[in-house]
């Protein structure tokens, strides 16, 4: 009787578990939700092979290595550098945001308290030349409050087609209306402005707000990974007749890379397409989906300013706050539909 009295006292292992993850939990928030568990799991994984990658070619060629660092600093430099800027790029987009709409609303509804408290020195939303409306943030986060809840759904109504039923562009998980280009995500629960794609390996959107830094990531990311298979290539011509294990090893993660560096590449020219012509991969893929996409023809950008303009918003037009696109006019969607002739060449008409 008195064994099986302590062996009924004795913690089950499903018990400890439970309480070894609560405790883990207090002390490590971003552990609690599975989500994120996973998100920095893979985080780790990510910059796991990158070292890996890097310790390899030092550990079996150390001597060369040292010698041609003596030799050509400034070549060993360069690489580490590219090596540190790719890493922290992509913890700079990763942890970046892509900007949600419950965010713009905050700015319209600041915005627009300065703009009645004071006209003149307001910072209050404006439509530039091409109709874009650009909300500017400020430092403060504040509640909306139904007035302001009021102005927001008028700004997107205009910035709608006519006759657009409100249904049509309200979310049915946040319930606001999404401006358009928006879309919920369902990864991160939020509607996010321009929305591109839901990145796992990023753990966060592409919007609006980071999708430039991701596009930088990826060019560093390929010009890393295309130096690395100079290098692993290099160690192979030199050391290709020596121990037979070492060359089977950079030979495996050679072809590995290989294979990352295809997708990197082609990832890379998809990027720049939707960029000149400013899409959005969930536009491209989903285009019959999209209510104010469905009867434009596929060869048609209703969004693209010119390749130089949209490069340009890309690059420097986003950094002073959100940028809200009207759908176009239909004038101005057959206008763009309006097949090329040599004097739009010569004046430049695509850019």
């Amino acid at each position: 009787m008195t064994i099986l009295n302590i062996c009924c006292c004795r913690p089950s292992r499903d018990y400890v578990y439970d309480l070894s993850m609560d405790r883990c939990s207090r002390c490590f928030p971003c552990l609690a939700d599975p989500a994120r568990r996973s998100a920095l799991g893979l985080k780790v994984a990510l910059v796991g092979v990158h070292l890996i990658y890097a310790a390899i070619l030092f550990l079996f060629d150390a001597s060369d290595f040292i010698q041609k660092t003596k030799t050509q600093p400034w070549y060993t430099c360069a690489y580490l550098l590219l090596f540190v800027a790719t890493l922290v790029q992509y913890f700079i987009t990763s942890s970046s945001s892509p900007g949600y709409v419950f965010d713009a609303i905050r700015a319209v509804y600041e915005s627009n308290t300065i703009y009645k408290r004071d006209p003149v020195a307001s910072k209050q939303p404006a439509s530039s030349k091409y109709g874009s409306v650009v909300v500017t943030v400020d430092s403060s986060q504040t509640g909306l409050s139904g007035s302001n809840s009021t102005y927001w759904s008028k700004l997107v109504m205009d910035l709608q087609p006519p006759g657009t039923p409100v249904r049509t562009f309200t979310c049915s998980y946040c319930n606001v209306e999404q401006p358009p280009r928006a879309k919920h995500c369902q990864d991160c629960d939020k509607c996010v402005l321009q929305f591109d794609h839901h990145c796992v390996w990023l753990g966060t959107c592409i919007g609006q707000g980071n999708h430039c830094k991701f596009w930088w990531y990826l060019l560093e990311e390929t010009a890393l990974c295309l130096w690395t298979g100079f290098l692993y290539i290099t160690y192979l011509k030199a050391h290709i007749a020596r121990t037979w294990w070492k060359v089977g090893i950079v030979i495996l993660l050679l072809i590995i890379l290989s294979i990352s560096l295809i997708f990197l590449i082609l990832l890379l020219i998809f990027h720049s397409y939707l960029i000149m012509t400013n899409q959005t991969t969930f536009e491209l893929v989903r285009r019959r989906r999209i209510h104010y996409l469905r009867g434009v023809a596929g060869r048609v950008h209703p969004f693209s300013e010119g390749v130089c303009r949209n490069i340009f918003n890309f690059c420097c037009g986003r950094t002073s706050g959100y940028r809200l696109e009207p759908v176009p006019t239909a004038e101005e969607l057959e206008e763009k539909s309006r097949p090329y002739t040599c004097l739009d060449c010569v004046t430049c008409r695509c850019c």
